[in-house]
Order: structure tokens, then C-alpha cells, then sequence
């Protein structure tokens, strides 16, 4: 017995006839005639110019410049000697990988902690963090202190454990910094 027609041959057929019944289509002819209507134009101002302040001095910081901490925000204040605060706990790496919400002198941003080895500790990545916090590459702990590393291995921080997800300290350059989760 022999069939009329091969699979193949059945299949070029009706290829054929969707090719040519799609090109015969007026569906899209009526959009021809039709222009889009024009656009209206933005608002317009003035622009007006102003004289910035000079840029303060290196090594010297305007504290007008910069916002005030939200009220309820505390920082627990370090010993002057630089040894951990009654209550510090001792800190491992595990518990201070992760993301974290960091308060520097009034400013937020972000900062990871993640647990890949970097120099003689873990890298870091700021996320739209103040100077000196914008500088962070890497982070230790050494006992029940957390400790922020610049690229050349320069401490940017020190931090003590205030108990559950939060962490107080200095940056090198005496500015109130805090980690929250």
C-alpha cells in the first residue's frame, strides 16, 4: 500500500500555504495611514548659578556638615585605653558574616561581611558607605574585637560586640560607628 503523500512532503505544503496566507494578511495595512501623536515638551526653568564653600581641609571635619544622629541611635562608648567594654563577647568570623546596616557619625550604608579569605582576614564591600567606612576591603576578629581594614591593611575601625546583632566602636579617626542587623 502506498500513501498519497510522505510526511515530509505534507509538512512543505503547509508550510507553503502559512508563508503565503501570512504575507496576503491586511491586519497591519490600517497602521500605515496612522502617525503618532507629537510629544509634549518638558517644563522649563531657570537655572540659576551659586558659589559652592571651599572643601574643608584634609584632617579637619565641620560637624555642621553632616547630619545628627536619629535620636534613638547610641553608641556605647569605648574605654579610652581601647580594651573591650564590660560585656563584650568573644567574637568568631561565622558570627559576623553577613549584611550589615552601619551608622557612621549620623550616616548610613551598608557593608557585607562575607566569609571569603582576603589578606589576613575576610573581604568587605561598602555599599554607598561616608569616608573613612567607603574604604573597607577586608575585616578579623581577633578575641572580642571586630576589626575594619583599609586596602594597604590600614585599621579603618574597631568594633565590640553590644550584645544580640549589634556592634560599637570608633573609626581611626574618632568618629562613633555602629553595625546593626
Amino acid at each position: 500500500m502506498t500513501r498519497p503523500f510522505s510526511r515530509s512532503g505534507l509538512v512543505a505544503v503547509s508550510l507553503a500555504a502559512l508563508v503565503a496566507s501570512g504575507c496576503s494578511t491586511s491586519r497591519f495595512s490600517s497602521m500605515d495611514d496612522q502617525q503618532p501623536a507629537p510629544l509634549t515638551p518638558a517644563p522649563s526653568g531657570t537655572v540659576t548659578q551659586n558659589q559652592l564653600p571651599p572643601p574643608a581641609s584634609p584632617g579637619t571635619t565641620d560637624p555642621s556638615q553632616f547630619p545628627t544622629a536619629p535620636k534613638n541611635t547610641q553608641v556605647a562608648s569605648l574605654p579610652p585605653d581601647g580594651a573591650a567594654p564590660a560585656g563584650a563577647t568573644d567574637l568568631t568570623a561565622a558570627s559576623v558574616a553577613g549584611v550589615w546596616n552601619v551608622n557612621v557619625s549620623g550616616q548610613s550604608c551598608k557593608v557585607a561581611t562575607p566569609q571569603t579569605k582576603f589578606g589576613a582576614g575576610y573581604r568587605a564591600g561598602p555599599l554607598h558607605c561616608p569616608a573613612p567606612i567607603d574604604g573597607i576591603k577586608s575585616w578579623n576578629v581577633a578575641g572580642k574585637q571586630l576589626t575594619l581594614y583599609d586596602e594597604n591593611g590600614g585599621t579603618l575601625a574597631r568594633l565590640y560586640s553590644s550584645g544580640g546583632e549589634k556592634f560599637d566602636g570608633q573609626t581611626s579617626n574618632g568618629q562613633p560607628i555602629s553595625l546593626t542587623r
